[in-house]
């Protein structure tokens, strides 16, 4: 009997849980139980390639399964924690299709929640987003801020984080919500600004800019969120908290594109765009909560993530 500690990660062919997972295992204190429904946002195919190096290892077991389907989770075996990074993804598709983000986001959730109620699982870390927070002017933000979500997407996070203290709050699940903040790095869905950026300006294609560019992100390195994630899993504290994983500085968006352009050796064809519902104007964590309760220290350089992606992605295209 191994005394290793069993961990479900759902969502784990995608980006976070491909990073999160090949990490544990590389621990090797962990046993993971993959569990994915290969949603069809973006194309099987990368979840495959993301998955292939993780089925190499004794120590992973994948379970193709649908968060919806109480079934499909009473299906698997012994747990210790839960990481729940499974959702359906995305602001801009929120607001066109929001039944639907409501019934895998929410109720996906009070799923799992049941799930581990039932079967005694006393530790379950949340993947939630910086998206709760909406139009706030008061940056860097901190976990106590005023919530205003403007999308479908947001709402849905939030609300998660509310489930979640009510099942800490009754039956003494520990529950940690972590409110990522615009991750990135290899793997990363190639709906995402990063990744479609470089498809385009390497292709020399034109990229649509929402806006002035002068909005801003706090990019967050994917290795940085993954030790964030690990030291989650141990976390033996308190019962229920929310903590931000960011990187807590701001890039704007012409900023980003000038980065990516340095890298490429290519300069971008820009097609302006008017600014699209939903979309904040800038997000900034206040991370020394997660520096208090998790030790978490991003280190990771906007220019060191991006090659980072650049050689993922020119690996993964040739």
């Amino acid at each position: 009997m191994s005394n290793k500690k069993r961990i479900l990660i759902t969502g784990a062919a995608g980006f976070i849980g491909s990073n999160l997972s090949r990490s544990l295992l590389q621990n090797g204190n962990y046993e993971l139980i993959g569990f994915d429904n290969f949603d069809d946002f973006y194309s099987r195919e990368q979840k495959d390639k993301n998955l292939a190096p993780l089925l190499a290892s004794s120590d992973f077991q994948f379970v193709e399964g649908d968060i919806r389907n109480m079934d499909d989770l009473f299906s698997l075996g012994d747990i210790d924690v839960i990481v729940h990074l499974a959702a359906k993804a995305g602001v801009r598709p929120s607001i066109q299709n929001p039944i639907l983000y409501q019934e895998v986001n929410v109720a996906g959730t009070q799923n799992l929640l049941e799930f581990a109620r039932k079967r005694n699982i006393k530790q379950f870390v949340f993947a939630s987003s910086s998206s709760v927070y909406g139009i706030n002017e008061n940056v860097p933000w901190h976990e106590e801020e005023k919530l205003m979500p403007i999308s479908p997407y947001a709402s849905t996070k939030l609300s998660c984080e509310m489930l979640g203290h009510v099942y800490s709050h009754l039956y003494g699940i520990r529950f940690l919500a972590l409110r990522f903040f615009t991750v990135y790095g290899p793997a990363q869905r190639p709906d995402l600004a990063i990744h479609k950026f470089f498809n385009s300006i390497i292709k020399g294609q034109p990229i649509p800019v929402f806006g002035d560019g002068t909005t801003s992100r706090d990019y967050t390195f994917v290795n940085d969120t993954v030790k964030g994630i690990e030291a989650a899993i141990n976390y033996d504290q308190s019962d229920f908290e929310i903590i931000n994983l960011g990187n807590h500085q701001t890039v704007t968006l012409a900023g980003l594109i000038e980065a990516i352009e340095k890298i490429c050796g290519k300069q971008a064809i820009i097609d302006r765009q008017p600014e699209q519902p939903g979309d904040v104007p800038q997000t900034f964590a206040n991370i020394g909560k997660a520096g208090k309760l998790l030790n978490y220290h991003p280190s990771t350089d906007l220019e060191t993530g991006l090659r980072a992606f650049y050689d993922w992605y020119l690996k993964n295209n040739s």
